[in-house]
Formats: C-alpha cells, structure tokens, sequence
C-alpha cells in the first residue's frame, strides 16, 4: 500500500479530505475499545464523576458551553 503525506492529502478536493477523515474516524472507532487509559486518566475521570455525583447541577449544559464559544471572538 502507498503511503500517504499530508501533501498529498492538501490536494485533494475539499469533499474527498472530508472523506478520508470519515474512512480514518471510522478505523479509529471499530478499534476504540483497544484503547486503553492511563493509571492517571482513571483516576482524574474517577474524580470528575465523583465531583459530579456529589453537585450534578454545577456543570454547564454542552448546548449553553457551545454557543458561549462561538460568541467568543
């Protein structure tokens, strides 16, 4: 199989990069649950889940963080 470069990758038609990014996305997904987290990212997501166990109501919803991001110039 030819390898690709980023060059080459530049080239292509805006709709055909979209689609290598969906056939790449898709390989990574169909093997996602090889990934494995690090002792340090077990612990920082147990502890966000228990902060959020004990004040559910203190996050934002991702609808209201979105639009305050694009508002943001």
């Amino acid at each position: 199989m030819k390898k690709i470069t980023a060059a080459d990758a530049i080239s292509l038609s805006i709709p055909e990069r979209i689609q290598l990014v969906e056939d790449i996305w898709d390989t990574i997904a169909a093997e996602a649950q090889s990934i494995e987290l690090t002792a340090e990212e077990k612990i920082i997501i147990d502890e966000r889940l228990e902060a959020y166990h004990k004040n559910p109501g203190l996050g934002s919803p991702w609808e209201d963080v979105y639009k305050r991001i694009l508002s943001k110039p």
